[in-house]
């Protein structure tokens, strides 16, 4: 079981590398990459902090978001157990941030499907990685 929950580890962590990768690098897929870029001036539109006076610029935003994408998917695919742990909580956040957003834009369930699926398998392996901290000695 515990080789399940690696594998998922590894591939959810490689798809957030690689759907960050395409936030930041056009020539991966120059058509996706330019979706991005319009989605994410909707997305500012309805950015959580609005209410407190603060709006980020799309281009910054779509950025920011594909570095957070870049590094805490790299650490949640190959790094030591710690920093899996603070990716996992990371991309927790974003994954609610995006599903408020995709909510607050009032699109289709279809849109909302991979990021509430990411969801449930970054809260999967939180439990998991709970449940195996709980289960190990402290002190050998």
């Amino acid at each position: 079981m515990a080789l399940l929950f690696t594998a998922v580890r590894v591939v959810l962590g490689l798809f957030f590398l690689f759907t960050g990768a395409v936030k930041l690098i056009e020539q991966i897929s120059p058509e996706l990459y330019l979706q991005m870029k319009s989605q994410f001036v909707q997305f500012a539109d309805v950015f959580p902090l609005k209410e407190f006076g603060y709006k980020p610029e799309p281009d910054w935003y779509l950025e920011v978001v594909g570095w957070i994408e870049v590094v805490a998917g790299l650490l949640l695919a190959f790094g030591p157990q710690l920093l899996q742990e603070i990716s996992n909580f990371v991309l927790t956040i974003i994954m609610i941030g995006s599903i408020y957003t995709l909510l607050a834009l009032k699109e289709s369930i279809a849109m909302c499907a991979p990021a509430t699926v990411c969801l449930g398998l970054l809260l999967l392996l939180n439990i998991r990685g709970r449940e195996e901290g709980r289960a190990k000695p402290k002190f050998e």
